[in-house]
């Protein structure tokens, strides 16, 4: 049965693509959880249409982020954890939890594919942070302030 995927799907396939999978696994998964759709010849007329309006509007939203991205350098955002008495954090610092503070802070709209950290950060202090949108690269500093 071939499906739109409509969301990134793990080990299937990225949004808008179009997929061969067996019938019980699009009609007792993939669509009920709106994962995907059937893909007949007006919804992949529909999606196509979707598709290149997604890529203009990404595209126009990362060449913004590469204008800004240039202006992060120097610039440090704060973000507070609970740490104990020597400075370790109870909770490692991901990504998820640093771009929200970018975009409080800095009022720049980052995804999280567009942060580079290997691994979360453990202690309180300063840490750089790279960016890298498209082939423009930047760093920024987190600052880790104990509760």
């Amino acid at each position: 049965m071939k499906v739109i995927l409509l969301k990134n799907v793990p080990k299937l396939g990225k949004k808008y693509e179009v997929k061969d999978v067996s019938r019980g696994h699009a009609q007792n998964m993939l669509i009920p959880q709106g994962d995907a759709m059937v893909a007949t010849p007006a919804s992949l007329k529909n999606i196509e249409k979707q598709r290149s309006e997604s890529l203009v509007h990404q595209k126009v939203r990362e060449d913004l982020l590469i204008k800004n991205i240039e202006d992060m350098k120097g610039t440090v955002v704060k973000i507070i954890g609970k740490a104990n008495d020597k400075g370790h954090l109870f909770a490692g610092i991901h990504a998820a939890e640093i771009i929200p503070a970018v975009k409080e802070q800095t009022r720049l709209d980052i995804d999280e594919e567009h942060l580079l950290i290997e691994e979360p950060l453990k202690e309180v202090g300063k840490h750089k942070v790279r960016v890298k949108v498209g082939e423009v690269e930047s760093e920024f500093t987190v600052e880790v302030v104990a509760e």
